[in-house]
């Protein structure tokens, strides 16, 4: 199967998406509190009126961008080690026009995109348009969504002092309210009051 085929295959519906990138977007900010650059995802519940925006960024020059908007979803991945291809934007359909324009997603030249995606909220499937190569592996850790996936991940990536407990991964993936057990088995050392203004920003569920 191709890559692309493989992605629009896996992509779970925009609801069930959606709440995978607020979890991810948390666990990164309990484990990565005081640097915010460090952290790989994102979530900005309030990016714009009635639009939301999950990002993820590796710190090396790959990223993508998902807009959670009333007509449906759009994302957008870059791999910078392969051709930049925004001619895939011709594919986009008017609807989400403004997002694949978008100039935060690109560069002083344009737009950066070597895949994009999308899906109305009415539609049945993924539809999408790929670069001949990049962005091999770029969604993986999204794709996944297991609880054993991030903590395999975040433990490289983040090189925490303690091991990562799997039950509290678990928990917030399936967005449950956040205890201190949960934090603590997470990070020992958070702040509850810092990281609920993080909290707020990404849209996490209150208790």
């Amino acid at each position: 199967m191709a890559p692309m085929d493989d992605l629009l295959n896996r992509l779970p519906a925009i609801p069930d998406l959606r709440d995978r990138c607020r979890a991810l977007a948390t666990l990164d900010a309990i484990l990565s509190p005081d640097d915010w650059e460090a952290r790989y995802h994102s979530f900005d519940a309030s990016w714009d009126e009635g639009e939301e925006l999950a990002s993820m960024r590796d710190g090396e020059g790959d990223d993508w961008c998902l807009v959670f908007s009333p007509v449906g979803a759009y994302g957008r991945g870059f791999d910078h080690e392969a051709p930049n291809a925004p001619e895939l934007l011709a594919a986009v359909p008017e609807e989400f026009r403004r997002f694949a324009e978008e100039p935060a997603f690109g560069d002083e030249d344009g737009p950066t995109v070597t895949r994009c995606f999308w899906r109305a909220h009415e539609d049945g499937a993924w539809r999408g348009a790929a670069a001949e190569r990049g962005a091999e592996g770029l969604f993986d850790l999204l794709l996944d969504g297991s609880a054993a996936g991030y903590r395999a991940w975040a433990t490289e990536y983040f090189e925490p002092e303690h091991e990562l407990d799997l039950a509290a991964i678990e928990h917030v993936l399936a967005l449950r309210p956040l205890t201190p057990a949960v934090l603590a088995a997470l990070n020992p050392d958070i702040d509850e009051e810092e990281l609920a203004v993080d909290l707020a920003e990404i849209g996490y569920p209150a208790a």
